[in-house]
């Protein structure tokens, strides 16, 4: 790789945020690992959590075949379920589980020759008002289909606001799903992150760990490092140019930037085309050589330009971190006016992924 831009993963953060985020028995854990693993790469985090993870969780049915070609063995939980009757008969041979959330889904599989259909669990919106039965029509469901009982049928719903713990919507999603877990007696699964780390209540039998595996707080008001929580992910280019401008002169496209100060620009090796956001404003901090830089200026398709007057001895080639283990991408990603996940799930496919090659922590 000439171009030193890359996202460096880390298999150890993984695991220790995995382990930390765990529930305690007897609730389960499934780890979600879909939109390529938040760009964390799929396989790559599968396999770092193997031996800690029963169950993984992906949006779509294609988000399945590389993690079987890859020899993951777990079973795949499929969020939105099948997209078409392909992905029903798909979903038997795959190993994989299909969250039902309408009653064309439901007709497809229930028109399925039992030996061929999926392990199925049913999606029961609870206020969230995106996928899902309602309660009421979730019971009528259950009650018409009664094949969904003689497998292993979980109830799943998701909160809308668990990144706020004291939002009371909360409180009334977990009421409405406990009319139909109480009258049922199913498994249930609702907790993402924020709730697992929350809310031990609403464990019930499994868990859905997303953002908080990646080293991203799920919480709002709640850094990374308060939860102890470790960056998986390390984005990092190179400085590529240094240029010595006067005070007045200006920086980049439409001279958005003008030098209160004879400074020291560097240009660094990574822009918008890499996934680094465009809308990140001057100031969106960097760490070059374990200092912290800002940006000034716009950013660019490939690169972005960087204030470093007051790190001595920036020289080309010097490593730039962008986020990861020295600057939470929380941080950056408040910066952008976005969320982390954005920021991780765009890192586009010119950036290679390289692992960190590191002993796996036991459970």
């Amino acid at each position: 790789m000439s171009r030193q831009t890359r996202a460096i993963i880390h298999p150890s953060a993984l695991q220790h945020n995995y382990v930390r985020l765990q529930p305690s028995l007897p609730s389960r854990t499934i780890a979600v690992i879909k939109a390529d693993a938040y760009g964390h790469g799929a396989v790559t985090v599968a396999k770092a959590l193997t031996d800690l993870c029963e169950c993984f969780a992906v949006a779509i049915c294609d988000e399945v075949r590389p993690l079987r070609e890859a020899g993951i063995a777990q079973p795949v939980v499929v969020l939105e379920g099948p997209h078409d009757v392909q992905d029903c008969l798909s979903a038997k041979t795959s190993n994989s589980i299909l969250v039902v959330h309408n009653r064309v889904q439901l007709d497809w599989l229930s028109n399925l020759p039992p030996h061929q259909r999926p392990v199925v669990w049913l999606k029961v919106d609870t206020g969230m008002h995106r996928l899902g039965f309602s309660v009421e029509d979730a019971i009528q469901v259950l009650n018409t289909h009664a094949w969904l009982h003689e497998q292993a049928c979980v109830l799943v719903t998701h909160f809308a606001c668990a990144d706020e713990p004291d939002n009371p919507f909360n409180t009334t999603q977990f009421e409405e799903f406990s009319r139909i877990a109480e009258k049922t007696k199913m498994p249930i699964c609702m907790a993402n992150s924020a709730a697992t780390l929350t809310h031990p209540e609403q464990w019930g039998t499994w868990c859905r760990l997303g953002i908080g595996i990646y080293g991203a707080t799920p919480l709002a008001n709640t850094s990374s490092q308060e939860l102890d929580l470790q960056a998986a992910m390390t984005l990092q280019a190179e400085v590529i140019g240094i240029h010595r401008i006067k005070e007045g002169e200006t920086v980049g496209y439409s001279r958005a930037w003008t030098a209160p100060r004879d400074s020291i620009i560097a240009t660094v090796g990574i822009g918008y085309a890499d996934g680094y956001p465009r809308h990140c404003p001057t100031g969106t901090p960097v760490v070059v050589n374990g200092q912290r830089a800002r940006l000034v200026g716009r950013v660019s398709m490939d690169m972005i330009t960087i204030d470093v007057t007051d790190i001595p001895g920036v020289t080309l080639q010097d490593k730039v971190e962008l986020w990861g283990r020295q600057l939470p991408v929380d941080e950056v990603a408040t910066c952008a006016g976005t969320i982390s996940y954005e920021l991780t799930t765009r890192v586009s496919t010119r950036v290679p992924r390289v692992i960190e090659h590191v002993d796996k922590v036991n459970a």
